[in-house]
């Protein structure tokens, strides 16, 4: 297991070659994401294309005036939950064969995403809705990615 913000990719399920078309998902462990992961995970299927998901482990906003202490237990949590999607991602991917590039990062999720899917030449991103309030004010990375407007966006509730 690498550290939380370590970026690493990692091929996992089948191998195909030229795969027609490349989804991109954002997963981050909240009920949203998954939802959109397991979208992401049929849609890939029913049309024999791949799937790139990415999980992008980012400091809060709190962790720079926090102890290291406090610092070092957000470091293991997100390391600890990258490791756990990968191996549910992992699973999915054998179970339903389908080919998967899992990255995990760190940053910004918007960032990270936007970039991921330009290096993966992603057809289409999917993302959960945002469940924060705080984003109807800052945007959310889904009102991000679609102003972006390099691919379609599919947005799941």
């Amino acid at each position: 297991m690498g550290t939380a913000f370590e970026s690493t990719a990692e091929r996992l399920g089948p191998r195909r070659g030229g795969t027609a078309r490349r989804i991109l998902v954002g997963v981050d462990g909240s009920d949203t994401a998954m939802r959109a992961a397991a979208f992401a995970f049929g849609a890939a299927r029913r049309e024999g294309g791949g799937l790139v998901v990415v999980y992008v482990a980012c400091h809060s906003a709190l962790a720079a005036f926090g102890p290291a202490i406090a610092s070092a237990a957000e470091h293991e949590a997100a390391a600890c939950l990258g490791e756990e999607l990968r191996e549910q991602v992992r699973a999915a991917a054998e179970e339903l064969d389908v080919p998967v590039t899992f990255i995990r990062t760190h940053g910004d999720p918007c960032t990270a995403l936007r970039e991921a899917a330009d290096d993966h030449q992603a057809d289409m991103v999917v993302v959960g809705a945002s469940q924060s309030a705080g984003h109807r004010f800052a945007g959310s990375v889904a009102t991000k990615l679609i102003r972006t407007g390099h691919w379609p966006v599919l947005v799941v509730p």
